[in-house]
């Protein structure tokens, strides 16, 4: 059974005005101190960011009792230091960014200017294993058509600098400011991706292997497939379903090359527009079907992509988590739709983080 790892980005802010804060370094230095054994915490590109990372997990329910887990732990160092935590994508509030001050993010800043000030923008990313570099490159070019409903269904990033951006994952949008993020062409081969990983680090443009945002790349650092698509989510349990649906995703992908199946041949340009397409609309809207590059409502593509991946989550015990957790998103909707709705009944923003504060812990 393939195994699962998440990293979450969590966003601190102040517990009564929901201001962004610029203290990931105390509240690291509290969490060393508290638990150095476990290291779980990282810091991040800004000091208002505090990411985690789970361990593999080959169960759900075990990756879900450990996001919950690293939450609840991850508020409680931030409250020791006076602040909280909030899983939103975006600030709903106005901010202004604080790099960190570390060389390379220095470097960043140096090299790409107001994009890096202003990417203070949180996702989830999931890591699946796999068992070779061969394989996981397979998997990558059989996955580019598929993510985009990923972010529509993570999408919790409607509010910037204080206004409504007229999206539902703004995040994905900002995230695009990358030299080296997006949708990539089929590599066909290990040999042919990891020349063009040394290609692109030989420009100079970027600093190094970790600076390469594919939208799904190999890790630099775990033997696994990273996917990259997702806002981070609101609730604990549609983080799970992300992870659920990628790990079915990679291994539907490594089946298909195994059986000799050749990669959809859709062009950048198309995967571009998908993922425009659903951080636009979320699940309120049409999606671009993952197979036919056409517009249907976003119901019938995810029905969709459960039914693409649904022999591979058959396997894993998790076709009716995945089937359930789809069903409640388009029956309550994500994070994108609970902040509107929270804005649209309060009046606030403030409230709305401080209410999210309270929906990142549940």
């Amino acid at each position: 059974m393939r195994t699962v790892g998440v990293e979450e980005e969590l966003l601190l802010v102040d517990p009564e005005t929901g201001e962004p804060r610029a203290l990931s370094a105390p509240v690291l230095a509290r969490a060393t101190r508290e638990d150095a054994e476990q290291q779980v915490f990282e810091k991040e590109l800004h000091e208002q960011m505090l990411e985690f990372n789970t361990h593999p997990q080959a169960s759900m329910e075990s990756l879900h009792a450990e996001i919950v887990r690293c939450r609840e732990e991850a508020a409680g160092h931030a409250e020791g230091i006076g602040c909280t935590v909030a899983a939103l994508a975006t600030s709903p509030l106005p901010v202004s960014p604080a790099v960190g001050v570390n060389r390379r993010y220095q470097w960043m800043e140096e090299q790409y200017g107001i994009a890096t000030r202003e990417q203070l923008v949180l996702g989830c990313h999931v890591h699946v294993s796999v068992g070779s570099d061969e394989e996981g490159v397979a998997v990558v070019d059989r996955l580019r058509p598929w993510l985009a409903p990923l972010t529509a269904l993570s999408a919790n990033s409607p509010f910037w600098q204080g206004t409504d951006s007229g999206y539902s994952s703004y995040r994905s949008r900002v995230w695009q400011r990358w030299p080296s993020a997006g949708p990539t062409e089929v590599f066909g081969s290990a040999e042919r991706y990891h020349r063009r990983v040394a290609d692109m680090v030989a420009t100079g443009a970027v600093l190094d292997k970790a600076m390469i945002y594919f939208d799904v790349r190999l890790s630099d650092r775990y033997p696994t497939v990273e996917l990259r698509v997702a806002d981070v989510c609101l609730h604990a349990e549609t983080a799970v379903l992300i992870a659920a649906l990628a790990r079915g995703l990679v291994e539907t992908a490594a089946r298909e090359w195994r059986a000799g199946g050749e990669p959809a041949g859709h062009s950048v340009s198309l995967l571009r527009l998908a993922a425009w397409q659903a951080a636009r609309a979320g699940l309120t809207g049409d999606l671009l079907h993952p197979e036919t590059m056409r517009p249907l409502p976003a119901e019938a593509v995810l029905g969709d992509l459960v039914g693409h991946v649904a022999e591979a989550l058959q396997a894993h015990g998790d076709l009716e988590l995945v089937r359930e957790g789809c069903a409640r998103l388009l029956r309550e909707g994500n994070g994108a739709r609970v902040q509107r709705e929270l804005l649209e009944r309060t009046g606030s923003l403030r409230d709305v983080v401080t209410e999210c504060v309270r929906h990142t812990q549940r």
